[in-house]
């Protein structure tokens, strides 16, 4: 079982590699500068690795790429092995990154929160106060009141 320091470096290191790679040595159209590694992690024992990726573009664009990180698993994996000089080279399994479609989430409900706030302001901005404007007691007006009482 390998520490999680060098899982993690060799995590990073097969990041570097894997996007290198993709952005010079592999001539795939499906494979543009569309594709983006966002994380990579590789298992305690050192020997497999999940890629996580994202694509700009439609639904069409991110299932033509992944099946082009299939079909090029094979090169990447033996570019990440002479990279690494490990005894043996973790197997690469590509997975599409959720990230997007969280911000995408998140937005939308930001933006119907800000909906939510701009109807309250304008619901509110012609209202009168309950009571008075200033509801708290003033240390002057406690007298007034004593003397009120009083009488």
């Amino acid at each position: 079982m390998a520490d999680n320091a060098r899982a993690k470096k060799l995590a990073d290191l097969i990041r570097e590699v894997v996007a290198q790679k993709l952005q010079r040595g592999i001539k795939d159209p499906r494979l543009g500068t569309h594709v983006t590694i966002t994380d990579t992690r590789v298992t305690g024992d050192l020997r497999e690795a999940t890629v996580f990726y994202t694509v700009y573009g439609d639904d069409e664009d991110r299932a033509s790429a992944a099946a082009g990180l299939e079909s090029a698993k094979g090169i990447l994996r033996s570019a990440v092995g002479a990279a690494a000089g490990t005894k043996f080279t973790p197997t690469l399994t590509f997975v599409a990154d959720a990230l997007p479609e969280n911000a995408k989430t998140i937005e939308d409900l930001l933006d119907k929160a800000r909906a939510s706030d701009a109807k309250v302001r304008e619901v509110s901005s012609g209202a009168q106060y309950a009571g008075e404007a200033d509801p708290y007691r003033k240390p002057g007006d406690d007298e007034d009141d004593e003397g009120a009482a009083a009488e």
